[in-house]
């Protein structure tokens, strides 16, 4: 049985386990609805798993009472019976939370997909395997089914599933080529920022390699080990190399008049859920961060 190794441990922690598409505030949730049970019985999120125990596990269908389907626009670059891969322009929200309701990648994708997204991300976040923030711009896949769900998110807990990002950073980074090998985790001086942290933080590796040099700025280009919030723009700050137009992790005062930071998810590869067949996918840097690359050109 998938639970016997976990005889001894928190039911929640066993469930986000074995099914690592459910992250564990959501596994929580389902556990106080009563989705999640304990040899027929419910139990709280704190019980612990005992020798026999049958655990099951419903995950209720998408109702989005809040989520709205809307007409916006979307920048497919690739759609099948399985997968979307989005193109996701700077200022779009990936999917919604509270006092951000509508208006979301999200919103678009219930009116382009209808109830053929997985409900594996709650009611809120209905076929979304990863994230990106706000303001960075790029490549990112929405599943369609659980099924499809179930295999990228577990191609991104180990690792097949590659990402890799375009970030023109400050200063003139030394290493042709480095990886920054930090934990991340809250702020403790603001919860809502994340931060490098001495003890408690979560495994955080960015790998980076010099793109092009403009003398008080460097273009990197930047992939994932790991995918935490926020990963790149704090490990950069933590270097010394903020990223450029970055309002929360970056410097105060910039030289160019931005919307958000300048952080690109140009490349993006996996292995589709259904075939295996390896796909690969990328996109050019928008225009605003295209803009900032040929005047730093010419100056130099």
């Amino acid at each position: 049985m998938e639970y016997e190794a976990f005889v001894g441990e928190r039911i929640d922690k066993a469930v986000a386990a074995v099914q690592p598409a459910l992250s564990r505030a959501y596994v929580q949730q389902l556990i106080e609805e009563g989705h999640i049970t304990v040899s027929g019985k419910q139990v709280r999120a704190g019980y612990k798993l005992k020798k026999g125990d049958r655990v099951e596990v419903t995950v209720p269908a998408p109702t989005a009472p809040e989520t709205v389907a809307q007409d916006i626009p979307l920048d497919i670059v690739y759609e099948d019976s399985s997968v979307l891969v989005i193109n996701k322009p700077a200022g779009m929200v990936v999917h919604p939370a509270a006092g951000n309701l509508s208006d979301t990648l999200v919103n678009a994708l219930l009116h382009h997909c209808g109830e053929s997204l997985s409900a594996i991300g709650g009611v809120l976040r209905p076929g979304i395997v990863h994230r990106i923030d706000k303001d960075t711009t790029g490549l990112l896949i929405v599943a369609k089914g659980d099924r499809a769900h179930q295999h990228l998110s577990e191609q991104l807990k180990t690792r097949t599933l590659s990402r890799k990002y375009f970030a023109l950073v400050h200063g003139n980074v030394k290493e042709e080529n480095g990886t920054v090998d930090a934990p991340l985790g809250r702020d403790p001086r603001d919860r809502k920022k994340m931060a490098v942290l001495k003890t408690g933080g979560r495994e955080a590796v960015t790998h980076f390699s010099v793109v092009e040099r403009f003398g008080q700025y460097t273009l990197l280009k930047c992939s994932l080990k790991t995918g935490r919030t926020h990963q790149i723009r704090v490990h950069m700050r933590h270097i010394g190399h903020p990223i450029v137009g970055d309002k929360t992790y970056g410097v105060k005062k910039e030289s160019f008049q931005l919307d958000g930071q300048l952080l690109h998810a140009g490349e993006i590869g996996f292995l589709h859920p259904q075939t295996e067949e390896t796909m690969t996918f990328s996109v050019p840097r928008p225009e605003a961060f295209e803009h900032v690359l040929q005047i730093l050109r010419n100056k130099a």
